[in-house]
């Protein structure tokens, strides 16, 4: 994992303010995740989330499948499927829990995160850039915003370079 990109911070307590899955429902990220080839699955209340890295109420992925509960952070769903969107598809099988060690593509992810979050009607990457900020992710700039705005470009090249959505801040 990259330090300057990602990392969750065990002291912040962000159960209280971020979007979860249960509040936009299933349909649209499932939609817009079959865009690219993946699979939404959703995962029943208190049951462990298949291939989580972080466990509790983080979306995990297997293969092409990202899974979700209703209290999967959206920002959560967003990343573990930009991990999948960004690899080359005949990648994608070999995929169980940990889809990287690029600091590239890991930044890519982050970047594709914010972009896609524009796509779920009342999320939008204005809000998915404050639940990021309110869990824990860190970035060298100190806020989400900043590094989207200032210091992404080689996130941008790389998306761009793959054909992949990369919106300009």
């Amino acid at each position: 994992m990259h330090p300057d990109t990602l990392a969750r911070h065990e002291s912040a307590d962000p159960a209280s303010s971020v979007m979860r899955v249960g509040e936009i429902g299933f349909d649209l990220p499932a939609a817009l995740l079959a865009r690219f080839g993946l699979q939404l699955q959703r995962v029943a209340s208190g049951t462990p989330i298949p291939g989580s890295f972080w466990g509790d109420e983080e979306a995990g992925i297997i293969g092409s499948t990202v899974y979700a509960r209703d209290d999967t952070p959206v920002h959560s769903l967003l990343h573990e499927a930009g991990h999948l969107i960004v690899l080359p598809a005949d990648r994608r099988p070999d995929v169980h829990t940990d889809a990287t060690d690029s600091i590239e593509e890991e930044d890519a992810t982050c970047y594709l995160q914010i972009v896609l979050a524009d796509q779920l009607p009342g999320v939008g990457r204005e809000r998915l850039m404050a639940d990021m900020d309110a869990w824990g992710y860190s970035f060298r700039l100190g806020s989400t915003r900043a590094w989207f705005e200032q210091d992404a470009g080689e996130a941008r090249n790389f998306l761009e370079a793959r054909g992949l959505p990369h919106a300009t801040p």
